[in-house]
């Protein structure tokens, strides 16, 4: 088989194109004219374009930056002289770091999907090993930096996100990152990657960081959970007994201030009794020095009216030889002459006398 006549293709080539003009062969000049008039109308044409509200149009000359365009119908030199280009500025992206989730309309949402290890395992603190999994949103701020400055935006936020993390992670203990600090570990990583991303002039801006897991490893998870039971154990443990010290030691404290006080007010009591019983063997003892003879009988006097004040009492005079002294009974008479008791008419009878 002969292989194609190429002087012969392009005549025919040559023919056809002639036949389209207007007015054949004669006219060919003209039409050619005509189509490149209409290729030149139609180049120009080409230069108009459209910015979506959500967008903003960054104009490059010959790959240069020239201006950004608001959104609206707009002109620009038509291609290769000026190009276009439309980012979404409003739209949130959002990055998954850990795992993969399914995509929607061209928006991340999230969904049950695949665990990667090589991303989600990091190293706390404390030497253990959490399996974390994240998701960065982020939006352009700055659509000349983003497109001019950083060659791959999503990639990089994601190499930045998951770098952050490890740091963040590896400055704090397992059981901050996994229970009461977690909020910290947003915060602080959506703080870190928004300054890494601004010293890249990215561009972006890191609206947040959801921490979607943050568990141990499968391979230990019951042996932790055990781990979690017995801390939690004896944490109630130590609470009830910093109760029950709260509520002994202080009851405690409180009796050994009673005692200490009534032995205050013991020994306050004593020593008043003695000073009180000094100072009145001193008067005495000063009335004493000045009369003995009368003070002496006064004593004696005294103390035989409180040896003799209650009891039965019989006079025996050796004066006359009777042996016998008659006196008077003042005390029988003062027994009878005190009042009779009471009668309690509310019970219908009388006391009962002595028997």
């Amino acid at each position: 088989m002969q292989p194609p006549n190429l002087e012969e293709l392009l005549k025919r080539g040559q023919d056809r194109f002639k036949g389209m003009l207007p007015g054949g062969v004669g006219w060919g000049g003209r039409g050619i004219a005509v189509l490149v008039l209409l290729a030149v109308v139609g180049w120009l044409f080409s230069g108009f374009y459209r910015v979506e509200p959500d967008e903003v149009g960054v104009e490059q000359r010959f790959g240069r930056y020239s201006e950004t365009s608001l959104p609206g119908l707009r002109y620009h030199l038509p291609f290769p002289i000026e190009m276009v280009t439309t980012p979404k500025v409003t739209r949130v992206n959002r990055v998954d770091v850990g795992f993969r989730s399914a995509a929607e309309r061209g928006r991340a949402v999230q969904a049950t999907g695949r665990d990667i290890t090589e991303e989600s395992l990091m190293l706390t603190g404390d030497e253990n090993i959490v399996d974390i999994d994240f998701a960065v949103f982020w939006r352009i701020n700055d659509a000349r930096a983003y497109l001019f400055n950083v060659q791959q935006p999503a990639p990089t936020v994601k190499a930045v996100a998951e770098s952050v993390m490890r740091e963040v992670v590896g400055k704090r203990r397992i059981d901050d990152v996994l229970t009461e600090g977690r909020e910290d570990v947003q915060r602080e990583t959506r703080e870190s990657m928004q300054r890494v991303l601004d010293s890249y002039g990215a561009g972006i801006d890191v609206t947040q960081v959801q921490l979607q897991k943050a568990d141990p490893p499968a391979a230990v998870i019951d042996a932790f959970r055990d781990v979690q039971a017995a801390r939690a154990d004896q944490e109630r443990l130590r609470n009830e007994a910093q109760a029950y010290s709260n509520d002994v030691i202080p009851r405690a404290r409180g009796q050994a201030e009673q005692v200490r006080l009534e032995a205050e007010g013991y020994r306050e009591q004593v020593v008043a009794d003695a000073q009180g019983e000094v100072s009145r063997f001193l008067a005495i003892y000063g009335e004493y020095a000045q009369a003995r003879t009368v003070v002496r009988e006064r004593m004696y006097l005294e103390t035989m009216e409180q040896v003799f004040q209650g009891i039965n009492k019989i006079v025996i005079g050796t004066g006359d030889g009777q042996g016998v002294m008659p006196f008077l009974p003042l005390t029988e008479l003062l027994k009878r002459q005190q009042p009779a008791p009471a009668v309690n008419r509310s019970e219908g009878h009388q006391p009962e006398g002595p028997k």
